[in-house]
């Protein structure tokens, strides 16, 4: 595992679950037990109903591009010799999004509603980013 030089996510209590599954390789969301809808962000509290009564549920992991955008430019130095690089919403089948990038696909061969899977990118011993890449059925 080569040096990684960029921001690393804060873990903190809400979101632990969601990087320890990252970490096995595993995408896990938040599912609201009253309600049965899904969220992302990781949160103590679910924001379709206001329960309290969460747990983590592994998910499948498949979606399709909602946005995309490719940077040019970055502000930070560690990013630098990603430009240009993808910056993605993914809709994932559970209905949630989240942010994340394409790997394995060219910029200029991105589309919206374009099928995609996650993979995990080990970054340290303890921190997995859940990328995605195209999915073909």
């Amino acid at each position: 595992m080569p040096d990684y030089n960029k921001p690393l996510p804060y873990v903190d209590e809400e979101s632990r679950s969601f990087w320890e599954g990252a970490k096995r390789h595993e995408l896990c969301l938040q599912k609201c037990q009253d309600c049965g809808k899904f969220h992302f962000y990781p949160r103590s509290i679910c924001p379709h109903c206001f329960s309290y009564n969460t747990e983590w549920t592994r998910v499948s992991g498949r979606g399709k591009v909602y946005s995309f955008t490719v940077a040019h430019k970055t502000g930070l130095p560690a990013f630098q010799q990603d430009v240009p690089y993808n910056i993605a919403i993914i809709e994932l089948e559970e209905g949630v999004r989240m942010m994340s990038n394409i790997v394995e696909c060219r910029n200029e061969d991105l589309s919206i509603d374009m099928p995609v899977e996650v993979v995990f990118n080990d970054v340290t011993p303890e921190i997995a980013l859940p990328k995605f890449r195209p999915r073909h059925s």
